[in-house]
């Protein structure tokens, strides 16, 4: 599997890398890929069916000049930026046919993420649709989005939070897993306590991926760039519902 760590600078190029190497997958011209980003800058990032106005308390994100996105693939809102190290799988179904189905796709990569956590002493465990916890404490979250060919699966690792950025930007949700019950942000979400090098490696090993890191593709970065101008640096896109 292809590797690429890569972080750029700004929300609206994390995201959009994301999609567009899953487009590349999907047509053929780039191999399965593992990524990891983490970005440098603070942001709110909702799921592609979400409402804003129920997710966000935009107030506050403008006062404090915290950008709002969309993504591309489904889950919840979440709070973005230093701390929050991201893993995206971009996988064809051909290669991975246990992931053809929506529900043992997840049950089959966290489980592996589990392994991998596992063998950094962590006994993280998959809670809800598409979470990892620890004792309780959400410790990454993911979502998937899905096409004819190919499919993207990203999550975070999280090794920092930001309780007070969490209480102050984002809403208490009204669509939550069982296991969280009446949980605000502060009692639910927990951390990881591995560095990120210690966290990359280890899923690197459990999904073969090459090392070193390649470059992204020059059609990727095209492809990233035209996305970030379309799509993901667009009100219309983030403001759609």
């Amino acid at each position: 599997m292809r590797l690429l760590d890569l972080s750029l600078d700004t929300p609206e190029e994390n995201l959009a890398m994301d999609e567009a190497v899953l487009d590349a997958v999907e047509s053929g011209q780039s191999s399965a890929t593992l990524r990891f980003w983490e970005c440098p800058v603070r942001f709110v990032v909702i799921g592609s069916a979400q409402a804003l106005h129920k997710e966000v308390r935009e107030d506050h994100c403008l006062e404090d000049g915290v950008p709002v996105l969309r993504r591309c693939t489904a889950g919840g809102c979440v709070l973005q930026g230093p701390g929050s190290l991201n893993y995206a799988l971009m996988l064809p179904y051909s290669e991975f046919p246990e992931t053809r189905d929506l529900h043992q796709s997840y049950c089959h990569i966290l489980h592996r993420m589990s392994e991998a956590l596992a063998s950094l002493g962590v006994p993280a465990k998959h809670e809800g649709i598409c979470d990892l916890a620890v004792s309780g404490l959400k410790i990454s979250g993911n979502a998937q989005r899905r096409k004819k060919h190919a499919f993207l699966h990203h999550g975070t690792l999280l090794y920092r939070a930001d309780y007070d950025g969490m209480a102050r930007y984002l809403r208490e949700p009204q669509d939550r897993p069982d296991y969280r019950g009446g949980r605000n942000h502060r009692d639910f979400v927990g951390e990881l306590p591995p560095t990120p090098a210690a966290l990359r490696g280890s899923v690197c090993r459990v999904f073969s991926a090459e090392v070193p890191s390649e470059s992204p593709t020059l059609e990727e970065t095209a492809a990233m760039r035209r996305l970030v101008a379309e799509k993901y640096g667009s009100a219309e896109w983030t403001r759609r519902r």
